[in-house]
């Protein structure tokens, strides 16, 4: 059990957080949630032990294990990928060593009556009653499980981290994690960067596998199906649910409600408290009523109702020009590099006004099938675009390709043109950019805010054939629900990468899955499709 005891944290004269008080149970599975800038991943990490708090302490039996996987990790080495997640048992591989070089030294010394002999007799009872009370486990396979489970393929094993990007290197530490088995997980964002595959995978060792979890995450399905639990940071202080997050969200709003109706009982006995004083102030019969009510209402407690985020994306695309009847064609398409075949004669067409979905592991070909759509690579066979197709493309990378030397304003002016340019605060305005948030440099917005900015300019000139690579990634619950409604009204045609199965939810008609050099055709929707995939993922990875 982990005791969070008085917790507050104070900087610049302003509190983020006090008196925050919860226990952390073995089995307990968390979701943290409150909006952007309440102090979530800032409680996690004095949980972790990373950060300290200006006050209170986080207690623990000594022996618990606390594991943290943050948001960005800086990590450099030169180990290969299964050296570097067998660092999972690293303790356990030393106290083995350790019993070896102590039995041998029992073997060579002859002193059997000394002090030094039988101080090592000693330690190496301790080890062995430690090492032979762990569980009997296939190492190497645990680690190969962790690594499959999370997207790797048998030939990455040998390869060394440093040649993976950062999102692949997340993996690693995270299965070096799970590998652990530690007491508590705490994960911040732990589904950016993984496919669905993953994710699923992922869920279903924190379930059945894992002991207590705390998660923050903007994947509402995720976190629904791992979390029975919610912690909410909201002005200053915590409510705790047993519920997970979509039980949770019925429930604080009741709360609201009822938070709403005292607090307006409470203004109208406050109004009549002072109406009376008022009334009777200097009357020497209400002397002794008028000063007891005063007492009261300087002793009394306001009733705060909790803060609502009410900024409000709204974001509507234009209406799309007709394009021909077929605006993505291909045919027998194929697309190496040097002696690795990403694809293979794979032929398909997307019909106008189709919403599909690119669905398969990271590095199976989605996004190189996406540059093929747009031409940017050579490739063999046939790839072309139906008549009329005007085409608008969000890049995974998007919001990293801002010049982060222009400010709001500046970013959109460049690429606004005619009368637009006359309507650049309006177009902001509703993408959440207000007052002098427009002259804000690019450099200091958060993941989410460039995110929404890199939104902007794809929306400046109407298209009809939307092409977005997680366009979700730093969007929060909120901005994710706004782009998917005006993603179900946009009448032109979709092809959508993404790994938020809630997002994707009702979203896609037809999935094109990229498997083992092959594009596979699915007639059904992205709902069937990743229900069936669950069932077959977890039976693959026999769990």
């Amino acid at each position: 059990m982990i005791t969070v005891d008085n917790l507050a944290v104070e900087f610049s004269g302003t509190t983020l957080f006090s008196d925050v008080n919860f226990v952390i149970n073995p089995n307990d599975k968390i979701a943290l949630m409150g909006k952007n800038g309440a102090g979530k991943s800032t409680m996690m990490k004095i949980v972790a032990g990373v950060q300290n708090p200006t006050r209170g302490k986080i207690s623990c039996p000594k022996e618990t294990v606390i594991a943290y996987l943050p948001q960005h990790l800086l990590t450099e080495d030169n180990c290969t990928v299964f050296e570097e997640a067998s660092k999972a048992f690293a303790h356990i591989f030393k106290m083995k060593n350790e019993m070896d070089v102590l039995n041998k030294a029992l073997e060579t010394r002859t002193d059997y009556e000394s002090d030094e002999y039988m101080s090592i007799i000693e330690k190496v009872s301790e080890l062995g009653e430690q090492f032979y009370a762990l569980e009997d486990v296939n190492y190497d396979a645990e680690v190969e499980k962790a690594l499959k489970g999370l997207g790797f393929k048998q030939d990455d094993f040998t390869r060394l981290t440093n040649e993976f990007s950062g999102g692949w290197r997340m993996r690693i530490e995270l299965a070096k994690i799970l590998l652990q088995k530690p007491d508590l997980i705490l994960l911040d964002e732990p589904t950016n960067h993984i496919d669905i595959e993953s994710v699923i995978w992922l869920e279903d060792f924190l379930v059945n596998k894992a002991n207590a979890v705390m998660v923050i995450s903007h994947d509402r399905a995720f976190i629904d199906n791992i979390t029975n639990r919610t912690i909410e940071v909201t002005m200053g202080r915590i409510y705790d649910y047993k519920a997970n997050y979509s039980h949770y969200l019925q429930l604080r709003e009741e709360r609201r409600v009822h938070q709403i109706k005292a607090y307006q009982e409470q203004q109208k006995y406050i109004a009549d408290n002072m109406a009376f004083i008022e009334r009777f102030k200097g009357t020497y019969s209400k002397t002794n009523q008028v000063s007891s009510r005063e007492r009261m209402l300087e002793k009394l407690e306001i009733i705060e109702i909790d803060e609502v985020d009410n900024a409000a994306l709204k974001l509507e695309f234009p209406p799309a020009q007709r394009s021909g009847d077929y605006p993505v064609i291909v045919d027998e398409l194929t697309k190496s590099y040097g002696n690795h075949t990403v694809f293979k004669n794979a032929s398909f067409s997307i019909a106008r006004g189709e919403k599909v979905s690119f669905v398969g592991r990271n590095g199976e070909g989605k996004s190189t099938m996406i540059k093929s759509i747009l031409g940017e690579i050579e490739v063999e066979g046939k790839c072309s675009l139906g008549h009329n197709v005007h085409v608008g493309y969000f890049a995974q990378n998007q919001a990293a390709l801002l010049d982060t030397e222009l400010t709001v304003f500046q970013t959109v002016d460049t690429v606004a043109k005619g009368d637009v340019r006359t309507q650049i605060k309006n177009i902001l305005g509703r993408f959440m950019f207000k007052g002098d948030d427009i002259d804000k440099k690019v450099s200091v917005l958060s993941g989410g805010e460039k995110t929404r900015l890199a939104m902007v300019k794809l929306l400046l000139e109407p298209v009809n054939l939307l092409i977005l690579d997680e366009p979700t990634n730093h969007l929060d619950l909120k901005s994710k629900d706004v782009l998917k409604d005006a993603l179900l009204s946009f009448d032109g045609t979709l092809i959508l990468v993404s790994h938020d199965r809630d997002f994707l939810q009702g979203l896609s008609q037809k999935v094109f899955e990229f498997k083992e050099q092959r594009v596979i055709e699915h007639f059904e929707t992205i709902d069937a499709f990743l229900e069936r995939n669950r069932i077959k993922s977890i039976k693959e990875m026999n769990l």
